[in-house]
């Protein structure tokens, strides 16, 4: 007889994690995303509208389900909408390193994305071109390190690994900032509970009032 109480526990455990890819045109985000979902590399990708995708995969042993938005913004001043940022749990910014206007767009979402808390991670695409390089590793890592976010270097054309680990990161960043905010509304509300303990206890009640 097939236990579906295991079965319930198992799919209500199952984590899903929103991840919204953003950069201009032509940085590779499709080439990344579809290699992330199938390890295939697509090459000529005619990348003309939005798309989203789900993807189930194991991360640190634990069932993740992705839901990745492949963003299609029209220029390199069409910033993430409103909608874009608040749907995602994180976002991964994607350059080209032969393309210094794409790293140039980045620097300019991270910037409007300054008083946000949303996990980031940076990711530096076409690094197996180094011959055409317009932008250097060490600028990627110091503008990771100034908006305290992950950051590699990675080739679609190439790598499956790397691509996977860059998901994976920024998976990670998500859970453990979703670990955070639940344990700060906890606290808020055992704080809470706690002052409105306090105050009944230093109040009197009816039966210590004087009687006539």
């Amino acid at each position: 007889m097939m236990n579906t109480k295991g079965i319930r526990r198992k799919k209500s455990s199952l984590s899903e994690v929103k991840v919204a890819v953003v950069g201009a045109p032509g940085v590779g985000k499709s080439a990344l995303t579809v290699r992330f979902l199938t390890k295939r590399y697509i090459g000529e990708y005619d990348h003309q509208t939005e798309t989203k995708y789900k993807h189930e995969v194991l991360v640190d042993g634990d069932p993740i389900l992705f839901e990745i938005f492949d963003t299609c913004p029209k220029n390199e001043n069409d910033l993430p909408s409103h909608d874009t940022v608040s749907w995602a749990d994180g976002l991964l910014l994607v350059y080209s390193i032969i393309d210094r206007q794409s790293f140039a767009f980045v620097k300019k979402i991270v910037s409007s994305l300054a008083n946000c808390d949303m996990p980031l991670y940076l990711v530096a695409n076409k690094c197996d071109m180094v011959h055409l390089r317009q932008v250097s590793c060490e600028e990627g890592a110091i503008l990771a390190r100034d908006y305290d976010c992950g950051f590699s270097e990675v080739a679609a054309a190439e790598q499956v690994a790397a691509v996977a680990t860059v998901f994976q990161e920024l998976c990670r960043s998500v859970l453990v900032s979703r670990r955070k905010s639940k344990q700060s509304l906890l606290e808020r509300m055992l704080g809470t509970k706690t002052n409105t303990m306090r105050l009944y206890v230093r109040g009197k009640s009816d039966s210590a009032l004087p009687k006539d």
